[in-house]
């Protein structure tokens, strides 16, 4: 018979010492018990339990996380440790969804599926602020670095955690005490309310909505328009497929790397829009004109809020010139108000398009702190390459400039 450890979620099963590493106490003054686990597979199911109630974002959940680490992160050498902490009464308190993996020549204790994860947080029981005050965080914190560092399996050089938001839910973000510093990127939402004719009017100004309506014409004069969401998984594939193939075009457009070129990077959206057990987080959708897929997107949706995660346009000068990821947006909006979402998420970027319908810029933050002296030489280079980011991105001139040349370079590397 298997060891188990007994969770509030649930039972875990150890699957052997790899997967579930050790437990320890916190400080006593703290009165909370860590248990550093080494495979998702073995937490999975208190922590599917624990996502139901706890303040985290669809980025932390373990859907989205498992779905990474098997098509992405094992590839990578990313090795999870995943922190739960029970308080004295055994009741899940929190868990930290972290990871291991390598950064140059030291290893680097970061946020799992940092990478592709727009916002990166705990989950927080909804009565963790009321039992964990800044104080009792910090030391907290300094005994979860020490419970993951001391495992062989996970030792690390130093701490690399980013986009972290402000607040999880209705809680501070408890990271924000440790000594953070802002990221060169901000995130962007805006409430939905009422039916969408009366949210497009109140948002929009006559000039813009008459405007939208001249372009929308100009594409019905294309073809039919018509807003469509494929349910059948090899439908929701070969929608992805055009979505990659229109989003790689625009990113050699703007001189950026295709991202889905990366390994395992077009099988993890594929899993997690079609594999039964994560397809509920996923929104794929297109704006068709006749039968051309003008615009397509992947969104998320968890709980009350809708996800705005990856969008493509046909570039088509006689499809592009009518705006059709504007028209696609739109039908987005009015898909998640009438979905009966409270939140249109336009997550992390500072696109200017997002300033049109949200009022304020939310901050993220980072946090990176070295353990050896080979962590420090690493930490330093990450630190300045930060300091250039956002120095550059907060300077509209510069980040004009750096901009237009980083799409002459893509330019000129597509010439044969």
């Amino acid at each position: 018979m298997a060891d188990t450890v007994h969770s509030t979620a649930g039972i875990m099963p150890r699957a052997d010492i790899a997967a579930l590493d050790h437990a320890q106490a916190a400080p006593r003054d703290v009165g909370v018990a860590l248990t550093v686990c080494g495979d998702i597979a073995a937490i999975a199911g208190a922590w599917r339990e624990f996502q139901r109630e706890a303040d985290c974002t669809v980025f932390q959940t373990v859907e989205w996380l498992e779905t990474w680490q098997r098509h992405i992160g094992a590839g990578k050498g990313v090795r999870p440790a995943i922190v739960a902490g029970h308080d004295r009464d055994r009741k899940l308190l929190f868990l930290f969804p972290l990871a291991t993996q390598p950064a140059g020549f030291a290893r680097e204790l970061v946020w799992l599926g940092s990478e592709l994860c727009d916002f990166n947080a705990p989950l927080l029981a909804p009565r963790f602020s009321q039992t964990m005050q800044p104080p009792s965080f910090k030391l907290l914190w300094q005994s979860i670095t020490e419970a993951i560092q001391s495992n062989p399996r996970l030792r690390y050089d130093l701490i690399n955690l980013e986009k972290m938001p402000a607040t999880i839910g209705n809680q501070q973000n408890p990271m924000l005490t440790i000594g953070v510093t802002l990221n060169s990127s901000g995130a962007y939402e805006t409430p939905l309310s009422g039916d969408w004719e009366a949210f497009y009017t109140a948002a929009r100004s006559s000039s813009t909505r008459r405007r939208d309506r001249t372009k929308r014409n100009r594409l019905a004069e294309l073809g039919d328009v018509r807003f469509f969401t494929p349910d059948d998984p090899k439908e929701i594939a070969s929608t992805l497929d055009t979505l990659m193939v229109q989003k790689a075009r625009s990113f050699a457009r703007m001189g950026i790397g295709n991202l889905f070129a990366k390994a395992g990077y077009r099988e993890f959206y594929t899993a997690l829009a079609t594999a039964p057990q994560s397809r509920h987080l996923v929104h794929v959708s297109q704006l068709k004109v006749g039968a051309r897929a003008a615009a397509v997107n992947l969104g998320l949706q968890f709980r009350d809020r809708y996800y705005y995660v990856l969008a493509s346009y046909d570039d088509d000068e006689q499809v592009a010139r009518c705006g059709p990821g504007a028209a696609h947006l739109h039908e987005l909006m009015r898909y998640a108000i009438e979905h009966g979402h409270k939140i249109f998420d336009f997550t992390i970027g500072d696109e200017p398009y997002k300033r049109d319908w949200c009022d304020q810029r939310r901050p993220l933050y980072d946090y990176i702190a070295s353990v050896s002296v080979t962590g420090f030489l690493v930490a330093s280079q990450i630190r300045l390459a930060h300091w250039l980011k956002r120095s550059i991105k907060q300077t509209p001139l510069l980040w004009a400039a750096f901009s237009k040349c980083r799409a002459l370079m893509g330019s000129a590397l597509k010439r044969p």
